[in-house]
């Protein structure tokens, strides 16, 4: 690329960090993603960005896809190419964005892994030996009893809890949307338990899980537990916190078969996101089937 398109790049980079005043994480992303087509365009002997034609953009994307690229990650690079082009023709520099109407390929949706009821049971079931495995046992009775989030459980205050009407708010979800939602008895009584140690630990902090040294435990706090109380607990699977949000929502889907009902629960904005639940129903279902149909259980002779 000549020397006034590598300027014009840099301008739009620009106005990112310092009018749009984007993360690092992101500024970084669109640099990566937009260093990937400039390569392309020297290698094809394209100068100026306006020469770029949609074509050209499906080929880079192709390369870029045999290279071993995921579909999420080839729509990232075609949102920061989209982007670095509505720059461009803002700024009179170019005549049309070629990457509008550019798709990335479809990729298959991996189905979440979750626990059946019985492995939830023995889980959770297992015993708390410490103060720290009191709370920890509180933090996973409440992934699997309201389905949150693991920022939403970090995040989650004394003051977001009404365990005399058994609800809580997640303040900020996803996309900053709050909700309430029920606790269930066991999480309820695992939480009071908790909250008996807490309050000689920490009468600052506002945070209803809280570290040893009396701050709010991190994300990564919260992952570490839970993997080293499946290993001490004798758990074979390899279980994450998310794995608990799924298992919640699958169970229920099991037991009520109301997918919108736990659309609003698990906080999503798009049916279409919680629907992805009803093909673990269908293989729990398939999966009875086979087990129990006198018909389905015969070998072909």
């Amino acid at each position: 690329m000549q020397a006034i398109a590598a300027k014009q790049l840099d301008n739009f980079l620009r106005q990112l960090e310092i009018e749009q005043r984007v993360s690092v994480h992101t500024l970084k992303s669109y640099q990566h993603d937009l260093c990937q087509l400039t390569n392309f365009c020297s290698k094809q002997k394209l100068s100026h960005w306006s020469e770029l034609k949609p074509n050209d953009i499906r080929q880079h994307i192709a390369n870029r896809h045999r290279q071993g690229l995921s579909s999420k990650s080839l729509q990232r690079e075609l949102s920061a190419m989209r982007g670095f082009y509505n720059y461009l023709l803002k700024n009179n520099l170019v005549t049309l964005n070629p990457a509008q109407y550019v798709k990335a390929p479809k990729s298959t949706r991996k189905l979440p892994k979750t626990l059946d009821v019985d492995q939830v049971g023995g889980l959770l079931d297992a015993g708390a030996d410490s103060v720290l495995e009191v709370r920890d046992l509180a933090m996973f009775e409440l992934f699997y009893s309201s389905g949150l989030r693991l920022s939403e459980l970090v995040d989650l205050n004394l003051s977001d809890l009404d365990l005399a009407d058994k609800l809580l708010r997640v303040q900020a979800g996803k996309g900053g949307k709050a909700r309430i939602l029920p606790i269930g008895s066991k999480a309820i009584i695992a939480i009071k338990n908790w909250l008996k140690h807490r309050v000689a630990r920490s009468e600052n902090e506002k945070a209803v899980f809280i570290s040893i040294r009396g701050d709010r435990l991190c994300q990564r706090s919260v992952q570490l537990r839970l993997a080293q109380w499946c290993i001490k607990k004798g758990v074979p699977e390899h279980v994450h916190p998310h794995m608990l949000r799924h298992s919640f929502a699958s169970h229920l889907l099991q037991s009520s078969q109301d997918l919108r009902a736990i659309q609003e629960l698990l906080g999503h904005s798009s049916i279409s996101t919680t629907q992805i639940y009803t093909h673990l129903d269908f293989q729990h279902l398939a999966k009875v089937y086979d087990n129990a149909h006198p018909r389905a259980k015969k070998k072909p002779v």
